[in-house]
C-alpha cells in the first residue's frame, strides 16, 4: 500500500507515468467512468479549501466512486479532542482511500502511519502540497510540451508557500531547470530549501525583488498570494499583501510563450485584466487538477483500466 506525502514519493519515471495517465484520462474520459465503482474516498479537511477538496471529490465521482468526509475541524470529532491517529483508524473502516488537509506540518504523515488505507497529503501547514505539485507539473507539461530546460519564476510568498516548496522539490529532478526567486526580503525562500535542495543539487537560481526584472527571462511564472493565515500579526500582512500585482503592463515584458500559473485562490496579485491573456493558464490548471487526482487515485488503489 502506498501513500502520497511528498512529490518525492514518486520517482521521475513514476511521475511521468502518472502524468501520462492523466493525459489519457483527459483525452478519453468515458474510458474511466466506472473505474472506481464501489470505492469510497474520505476527505478529511481540518482547514478550509475550495479547489483541493472539491477536485478530489470530483475526481472520485468522475471515476464512478463516492465521497464522504468533513470540510472543517469544527464539524469533526477533532473539536472534541480526537487525535489524528484515532480519526484515521476510524475512517479506514469506512473508506478505501483518504485525502487529508491539516494546518499542522506532519499530520498526514502521522495519519499514514496508523492507516490501513492509502492517505493523500492534501496540504499540511506551510510544509508540502503534493497534489498541487502534480497539478502544476501536468499544467507545465501541457502548456510547454516538456518538463526540462526551463526558467521558472516563483513570485510572492516563498517563505510560507507550501505549493512553492513542493514544486521546487519536484522540478529539481528534471534537467536544465533554473529558478528566479521573486520576493520581498521578508518572504524569501527558507534557508533549508535554498541550501538543502537548490545548492545541494547545483540548481542555478537568482533572487530578485522586482517582478519587472524577471519577466523577460521566464518560461513559466508561478504567482502566489501572500497568505494571511500564515502571518502572526496583521501589520506585517497588510504591508506585504499587495507587494506584487501582475497586470497587462508587466505581461508586455514577458516572452510570447511564457505562461502564468497560480495555485489559487488569488487575492490582488493577478489583475483580472490578465485573465483574457492566452498565456494565463491558472484556470486550465484547475481542470488539470481533476485529471491528475483521478490518475493519483487509480495509482494508489492500484486500479488499471485497459
Amino acid at each position: 500500500m502506498r501513500h502520497l506525502m511528498s512529490p518525492l514519493d514518486f520517482s521521475v519515471e513514476e511521475l511521468d507515468k502518472l502524468l501520462n495517465l492523466a493525459q489519457d484520462i483527459e483525452a478519453n474520459p468515458a474510458k474511466y467512468t466506472h473505474a472506481c465503482d464501489g470505492k469510497k474516498l474520505a476527505t478529511l479537511f481540518y482547514e478550509p479549501s475550495t479547489r483541493t477538496r472539491l477536485s478530489h471529490e470530483a475526481a472520485m465521482l468522475n471515476l464512478g466512486g463516492s465521497v464522504m468526509g468533513f470540510s472543517s475541524a469544527d464539524s469533526s470529532s477533532a473539536a472534541k479532542g480526537e487525535s489524528v491517529s484515532d480519526t484515521i483508524r476510524t475512517v479506514s473502516c469506512y473508506a478505501d482511500i483518504c485525502a487529508m488537509r491539516h494546518p499542522k506540518e506532519g499530520a498526514p504523515m502521522v495519519a499514514c502511519q496508523h492507516s490501513s488505507i492509502p492517505v493523500i497529503n492534501a496540504g499540511d501547514g506551510g510544509h508540502q502540497h503534493p497534489t498541487q505539485t502534480l497539478t502544476d507539473l501536468l499544467t507545465i507539461l501541457n502548456v510547454k510540451g516538456r518538463m526540462n530546460n526551463m526558467t521558472i519564476g516563483l513570485c510572492g510568498d516563498l517563505k510560507f508557500g507550501r505549493t512553492v516548496h513542493s514544486l521546487i522539490h519536484a522540478l529539481v529532478r528534471y534537467e536544465g531547470i533554473r529558478f528566479l526567486l521573486i520576493s520581498p526580503e521578508e518572504l524569501r525562500l527558507p534557508d533549508y530549501i535554498r541550501n538543502d535542495v537548490l545548492k545541494k543539487n547545483n540548481i542555478p537560481y537568482e533572487e530578485v525583488v522586482r517582478l519587472e526584472d524577471a519577466m523577460p527571462k521566464l518560461d513559466i511564472l508561478y504567482m502566489t498570494r501572500v497568505q494571511k493565515e500564515r502571518f502572526f500579526n496583521e501589520e506585517d500582512y497588510v504591508r506585504m499583501k499587495d507587494f506584487y500585482i501582475l497586470d497587462k503592463q508587466k505581461m508586455k515584458l514577458a516572452p510570447k510563450d511564457m505562461y502564468v500559473l497560480h495555485p489559487l485562490p488569488r487575492v490582488n496579485e493577478i489583475s483580472v485584466e490578465v485573465d483574457d491573456d492566452p498565456r494565463a493558464a491558472y484556470f486550465k490548471q484547475v481542470q488539470y487538477g481533476v485529471y491528475v487526482r483521478m490518475a493519483l487515485i487509480l495509482t494508489l488503489l492500484d486500479i488499471h483500466v485497459d
